[in-house]
């Protein structure tokens, strides 16, 4: 396949999925901005609220994702037989997530505790949690929906439902937030009720999509579960769960700055809130082009052509990279007119600005370090990726901006804002992604298919 080639098949890949995980972004977007505009109050518990929640749910989702290789080797290599019984061996690992993360989510009084968030958020954030905890099976079991279609090429029937959900979502959490028709106001836990309504919604139909639709026949699904496969169970948690480990670390350096930053006030964690939802929906641009490009390089895995398996990959990186450059610039220009999208207060209006230059910097190390991760996972490099995101992010990153905003290094005095978290992880990620490139030149060359 030509170079050009190889680019327009990535494309379209990423294209359809960036569709589905904007759509998807839009409901924080959405909750983001219905709670901002309850009040400052429900909006910093939902900052609190959902850093909890994506940190739980990304490092279990990290888990899942991660089979995206093994479904798109076995696609490329046309075994299509093999791919039925490895997904119902991935139910087993799927229920062991559901039951770890509701278990934390129940109960997140000794986490709240311990990142010292004021006690007059407690309470509301508290509520929120527990009603996420019973929204999580279901976000993982769609994710594991997500991801088989991934693998297979086909995910544009992903990107239709989750696109799909997003007017019922955004109803939702205006009613059920606002309250209305009998239903009483309930702030940030109305946008929870609101998540958790659409999920299930969410389940039922792709469990539809997966029983009538016939592009799913060829691999035999719908069969009784074999009993569990130890065999196959580890060799999915010797690829998941450093994945999975390295995806949290990577997101609770980024969503445990909001627990940190709710000890400098309200005005403070609703500008961070903010700029932390900017860089999320950024991000999504390089998610979609790591999950297209872990897909192709894995599928020529598969096929066993090495030498279009590293094309792919090189090709991938490069198109994160110029993206990222663009929205990056854009952003810088036009931050008071984004932050005005979210909030019309102006103390906020005045504050948030300044931070969305440091997100613009931020996105250029995501936007590097997520493509290369997805492209060594298809290499199957899981541990060494955990161990530079260990160091790098929670120490320098995240650890680094809790010293220079509360305590001052060196020369530099205690900042006392946000931006000593931002400047501290924009530092860290790319640092990252410099390692992280090295360390895809080396597997790309050395490394057969």
């Amino acid at each position: 396949m030509t170079r050009g080639a190889e680019m327009a098949a990535i494309a379209r890949h990423a294209g359809v999925v960036l569709v589905g995980q904007l759509a998807v972004m839009a409901f924080g977007v959405t909750d983001t901005v219905v709670a901002g505009r309850y009040s400052p109050e429900a909006l910093a518990a939902l900052s609190v609220g959902s850093a909890v929640y994506i940190s739980v749910y990304v490092g279990l989702m990290g888990i899942v994702q991660a089979l995206l290789p093994v479904w798109a080797e076995q696609q490329g290599a046309r075994r299509a037989a093999e791919v039925g019984p490895s997904v119902r061996q991935a139910l087993y690992l799927c229920l062991v997530t559901v039951v770890v993360g509701m278990a934390v989510l129940l109960e997140p009084g000794p986490m709240l505790r311990a990142a010292a968030v004021p006690e007059a958020l407690r309470d509301e954030v508290g509520a929120y949690l527990r009603v996420l905890a019973w929204a999580l099976p279901p976000a993982l079991l769609f994710r594991l929906f997500s991801t088989l279609n991934q693998a297979l090429g086909h995910p544009r029937l992903v990107s239709i439902l989750q696109m799909a959900a997003l007017l019922p979502k955004i109803a939702l959490s205006v009613w059920l937030a606002f309250g209305g028709l009998g239903v009483p106001a309930q702030g940030a836990v109305g946008c929870a009720w609101a998540t958790l309504i659409v999920n299930y919604a969410l389940l039922a139909v792709a469990l539809l999509l997966l029983r009538t639709q016939r592009l799913y026949r060829p691999y035999a699904l719908w069969r009784r579960p074999e009993p569990p496969d130890w065999r196959q169970i580890r060799a999915f948690l010797h690829l998941g769960v450093p994945a999975g480990l390295a995806v949290m670390v990577e997101v609770t350096s980024f969503t445990l700055m909001a627990l940190f930053v709710a000890r400098l006030g309200t005005l403070a964690l609703a500008s961070h809130q903010i700029a932390a939802n900017v860089a999320a929906v950024l991000y999504m641009v390089p998610l979609a082009l790591g999950i297209a490009t872990s897909a192709r390089v894995s599928a020529w895995h598969g096929a066993g052509d090495a030498v279009q398996a590293r094309r792919a990959a090189w090709l991938g990186l490069g198109m994160a990279m110029g993206l990222a450059l663009c929205m990056g610039a854009l952003l810088v220009l036009l931050a008071r007119q984004v932050v005005g999208l979210y909030v019309d207060q102006p103390a906020i209006l005045l504050a948030a600005p300044a931070l969305l230059a440091w997100v613009a910097l931020y996105h250029l190390g995501d936007a590097v370090q997520a493509v290369s991760l997805f492209v060594l996972r298809s290499y199957r490099v899981t541990v060494t990726p955990l161990l530079i995101y260990g160091v790098l992010l929670w120490g320098l990153g995240l650890a680094g901006g809790y010293r220079l905003a509360f305590h001052g290094i060196g020369p530099w005095p205690a900042q006392q804002q946000p931006a000593a978290f931002w400047t501290a992880s924009a530092l860290a990620l790319g640092l990252v992604a410099v390692l992280f490139l090295l360390l895809m030149a080396r597997v790309t060359r050395t490394r057969p298919a």
